[in-house]
């Protein structure tokens, strides 16, 4: 039997079905390179839960790109309490998570399209590592962003600070806090159930 998708799910889907990218990226240039060439198009990303996975993987199949998952060589625990209290430690302790793999030949590309989820008010440390790791001189960057609910917080400020040389589009951003929505719809019941479990 096939699972049909949740509504936070269905949400993300319907509200990124409505993207138009070629409106991210200056009408003369979409899809075309310097003297009628082809654009070489990459789309990177990071996702815990799926739910940037699923925004890129709608990128990827509209723009024909490369597609790259940004991965930790060390994964994030399983747990989800877990990954937040070491997202905060990494994040007020400034450390730049080792990544699995570097993108292949990164210079061939003209246009990047970087997707992250929002933690603890900012980018997680792994966007850090991934800029910092390859050269973006020059280059379109293009960051879609997941967030809870709470907004970007500083994570623009922090890819402009990690890509100086790469030039900045306006990010995409939408709510997909599917996880969070999760955790604090069960805890809210259970604390329904209390009475009647003692």
């Amino acid at each position: 039997m096939t699972r049909s998708p949740d509504k936070p799910r269905r949400r993300l889907l319907s509200a990124v079905a409505g993207i138009s990218l070629e409106s991210a990226l200056p009408a003369t240039t979409f899809g075309q390179g310097t003297a009628g060439q082809e654009k070489s198009f990459l789309v990177a990303y990071f996702s815990r839960s799926g739910n940037t996975r699923v925004v890129a993987g709608l990128i990827h199949r509209a723009v024909d790109s490369d597609l790259f998952e940004i991965l930790p060589a060390i994964p994030y625990p399983d747990e989800y309490l877990a990954t937040v209290k070491q997202a905060r430690q990494e994040r007020d302790q400034g450390i730049e998570r080792a990544l699995k793999s570097k993108v292949p030949n990164i210079a061939r590309y003209t246009t990047i399209f970087l997707g992250l989820p929002v933690w603890g008010e900012t980018a997680p440390s792994i966007i850090r590592s991934f800029l910092a790791a390859h050269d973006l001189s020059g280059k379109t960057l293009i960051p879609f962003i997941t967030h809870g609910g709470y907004g970007l917080g500083s994570s623009e400020a922090v890819i402009a600070r990690h890509a100086p040389r790469a030039r900045l589009r306006q990010a995409f951003s939408m709510q997909a806090d599917q996880e969070r929505q999760t955790m604090e719809s069960v805890n809210s019941w259970m604390a329904k159930q209390s009475p009647a479990l003692k």
